[in-house]
């Protein structure tokens, strides 16, 4: 029996109307609804005709997460007083409850993109409807572009509609076509908002951990809340780990205290959705709670104001899961919940000033994630580069070509980025790339059923309690009766099934230990890494890798790593799950990354000459090199140069005063003068260092080459001017006594430190190359007594004062009232009278 009064109450039903005349019209349209008012569960019903109104259809809806596919269907199961399984049934990876009378099937969005694969048509279904579109999770975004392209190529009847729980839907209405945008009303009750930051400053999230003392104080204050507020406690945490840390602190609280993600198992989500029993609950949820689910009898959110989403480092081969902080919207959102049923209260653990800091809304799923699955999708749709898919965010260029390299790497897709059978086949499997490469060539290997426990173990990292000893971990899966371990054994079951029984090396042995290495291996090759010492691993990738201390892994001559994160502040990679392996299966695993050649580098301050065999950066054999190819040799000094400076060359006084010479006639006349920065001459050596630097075979023959000599060069003798260097910038200037005085070209006006004295007679200031030298006048000393860059100005306002000091200090000499009718001299006047 349908319940008519519970559908009713839904406050979408007064959007409905809208949206059917969208659909009728343009076949596509945008939803908005805040959480709780019924997209989820009344629209399907609807559109599939299952309310009364309109002809039936069949409708797929299209959820981001497993545990909220289940919930929805669930919810409108019950709305028609039904079991799921009829009219209403779910479809997630390892788990499909349908009938053949079901007209709504909730799926994940992933089974949607698979389904999409294998029947582009979708025959038989009427309208999809994209639930969470605003999460902008990669998967979503991709149905919708094929959903699209299915539209206007072969399905022009096929209804879409885009379901938000934000009113931000402008960017989706464009994909759309300019699509109507139906808004929905919620029933939302007053949330009043507390800021709880902690007492004493807490480290920032990095990498997954989160510090202890932010946990403890969210603990805190969920106790804080449940003494001050009536009603359930809903308490946002950024994972499982984190959940069962402060699940611990809640001991002994008088409340029932459940653990809510996509790990649990199904029945603590049903007892969690179902609502309370009598007692008051605490439910410790990930980001799942936010929009997808509702939780009743919630009247109080505490929110830890951090969640989880993916970063991939592409040059150290590194994807992982990154606590970051949490959005304004997803802030919002979940303080929504507090307000769904009744006024509520929200604990935000952060200071009010920091959250205006926070960014409006989270990345982009395609912004930051590893794209090697995305990829992978868009060549099998036969669009390799993503160029023309309708998407929100075009894929970033450099994440597209790292997922291309390592597509071709396993074999996916061709040189060209088609897609190949065994990438149509791996598309199939409904795993990562990586994983499904692992798969495939590990049955070959060690079996298929083993393969398939593998990549079951990568496909959901396990619990930290299993350790990170890869293969210890497989032991307590297959003895485990936990939640994790049934998923596991579910996921073995779905995997094994998927390669049939006729696949190939079904019944290889060997050791559990070696199967699992090798099959890591395979996944990630590019994780493959020797020991260095002292828990100390270099990896194939070029990054260094960390153990524990009490880890059992740091004897491993060589693991294979699958799981590590890198903080920004370490230079080292930590490894939180890796399995034993040896040099031959590395080799094995990863043998598209060895290299054997010569190498020749600049190696701290001197030319290194090697024959190297590598397995990507770990070296497996090294020998030196008697007589290396004088090319590479020939690089390795300009790295040197490049390092540490134009300084190995040999610099005389002379031919650094060259260097600044033609500095100045560059700065101040340009061409054909040349320009002899360091980054010029070093991008010019074939114009000044030849051919010196390609006889040199080592630091010391560098420190041979006359600097001088080979600057040169570069002076521009083609046209003449060469001749005019010391006209225009003269290495000296004959002062009035006859003294020939070196010009300093390093400021930026040339200097001419002389003699007061040697310049008598002199009425105006020197000059080269139009600029006028700034006179630096010495005692007879040599000490400073004055400078000018106008001589007349000084002998007329300034040479009084400066004789009156040093007629004093220096009477000896000669300090005429008028030096215009004097000699210039360097001698004293004693000297001169001899003279």
């Amino acid at each position: 029996m349908i319940r008519t009064e519970a559908l009713d109450r839904l406050p979408v039903r007064t959007a409905v109307p809208a949206l059917r005349r969208a659909l009728d019209d343009r076949g596509v349209a945008v939803l908005c609804a805040p959480p709780g008012t019924g997209k989820t569960t009344l629209v399907p019903l609807v559109l599939a005709g299952l309310t009364g109104e309109g002809p039936v259809r069949r409708v797929v809806v299209a959820e981001p997460r497993r545990i909220a596919a289940r919930a929805a269907a669930r919810r409108m199961a019950w709305l028609l007083g039904e079991q799921p399984g009829g009219r209403i049934g779910f479809t997630v990876r390892g788990e499909r409850v349908v009938g053949r009378d079901t007209v709504v099937e909730v799926v994940t969005t992933g089974v949607l993109l698979q389904r999409l694969q294998r029947d582009q048509e979708l025959a038989g279904v009427d309208a999809v409807i994209i639930d969470e579109c605003h999460e902008r999770h990669l998967d979503a975004d991709t149905v919708a572009a094929f959903l699209l392209d299915v539209r206007e190529a072969i399905r022009p009847d096929l209804r879409l509609v885009a379901a938000s729980a934000t009113t931000d839907a402008e960017g989706w209405a464009r994909l759309l076509g300019d699509a109507p945008v139906i808004e929905a009303q919620g029933v939302s009750h007053p949330v009043e908002v507390l800021w709880a930051p902690p007492a004493r400053p807490v480290k920032p999230p990095h990498g997954m951990r989160v510090d202890p003392a932010l946990l403890t104080h969210v603990a805190a204050t969920v106790r804080r809340a449940l003494g001050e507020r009536a009603g359930d406690v809903l308490c946002f945490l950024p994972g499982v780990g984190e959940i069962g840390r402060v699940a611990g602190q809640l001991a002994g609280v008088d409340a029932e205290v459940l653990q809510v993600h996509g790990r649990a198992p199904a029945a603590v989500q049903d007892a969690v959705l179902a609502g309370s029993s009598g007692g008051r609950r605490v439910v410790l949820a990930t980001s799942v709670a936010e929009s997808s689910l509702t939780v009743p009898g919630v009247r109080v959110v505490v929110d830890s104001g951090l969640a989880r989403e993916p970063r991939t480092d592409h040059a150290r081969g590194l994807s992982a899961l990154t606590t970051v902080r949490a959005s304004q919207a997803a802030g919002r959102q979940r303080a929504g919940r507090a307000g769904r049923e009744a006024p509520g209260a929200v604990y935000r653990c952060w200071d009010q000033a920091e959250d205006g800091r926070l960014a409006r809304f989270p990345s982009p799923e395609i912004k930051v994630a590893d794209l090697a699955a995305f990829a992978l999708q868009a060549a099998c749709w036969g669009d390799p580069d993503a160029s023309s898919l309708a998407l929100l965010d075009p894929p970033p260029a450099g994440a597209m070509g790292a997922a291309r390299e390592v597509l071709e790497a396993i074999g996916a897709v061709d040189g060209g980025g088609r897609v190949t059978e065994r990438g149509v086949r791996m598309s199939g499997l409904g795993l990562h790339p990586r994983l499904a490469r692992a798969l495939l060539d590990g049955a070959r290997e060690v079996g298929a059923r083993r393969a398939a426990e593998v990549v079951a173990l990568l496909s959901e990292e396990p619990p930290r309690e299993y350790g990170d000893d890869l293969a210890a971990a497989l032991r307590t899966a297959r003895r485990g009766q936990d939640g994790y371990a049934a998923r596991w054994k579910q996921e073995v079951r779905r995997l094994s099934s998927s390669l049939g029984s006729g696949s190939p090396g079904t019944g290889k042995g060997g050791s559990d230990d070696a199967a699992v290495g090798l099959v890591a291996a395979l996944a990630f090759p590019e994780r493959v890494a020797r020991a260095r010492g002292d828990g100390a691993f270099l990896m194939a990738s070029g990054t260094g890798a960390e153990l524990r201390d009490s880890s059992r892994l740091r004897s491993a001559p060589w693991l294979a790593v699958a799981v590590a994160d890198r903080p920004s502040h370490a230079a080292s990679a930590r490894v939180r799950l890796a399995a034993v392996t040896d040099e031959s299966t590395a080799l094995l695993a990863s043998g598209h990354l060895r290299v054997r050649g010569e190498e020749v580098r600049w190696v701290d301050g001197e030319v290194v000459a090697r024959a190297v065999d590598r397995l990507g950066a770990v070296e497996l054999a090294v020998r030196p090199l008697k007589q290396p190819d004088p090319e590479l040799v020939r690089g390795a000094l300009m790295e040197g140069l490049r390092r540490e400076g134009l300084g190995l060359l040999r610099w005389t006084r002379d031919s650094e005063q060259l260097r600044l010479r033609l500095a100045f006639l560059h700065r101040v006349l340009g061409a054909p003068w040349p320009d002899v920065s360091d980054g010029a001459l070093l991008a010019e050596t074939g114009a000044w260092l030849e051919p010196e630097l390609s006889r040199a075979r080592r630091r010391a023959e560098l420190g041979r080459i006359d600097a001088g000599q080979a600057l040169r060069r570069l002076l521009p003798w083609a046209t003449g001017e060469a001749a005019r260097l010391d006209e225009l910038a003269p290495e000296r200037i004959e002062v009035p006594s006859g003294s020939r005085i070196r010009v300093e070209y390093g400021g930026e006006q040339p200097v001419l430190a002389v003699k007061l004295q040697e310049l008598f007679g002199m009425g105006e200031t020197p000059r080269v190359a139009g600029v006028p030298v700034l006179v630096h006048l010495l005692s007879p000393a040599g000490r400073p007594a004055a400078v000018t860059a106008d001589l007349a100005s000084f002998w007329r306002d300034g040479y009084k004062a400066v004789r009156a000091e040093l007629r004093g200090r220096y009477p000896k000499h000669p300090w005429p009232e008028d030096p215009a009718t004097v000699p210039a001299t360097r001698f004293t006047s004693a000297r001169l009278k001899r003279s």
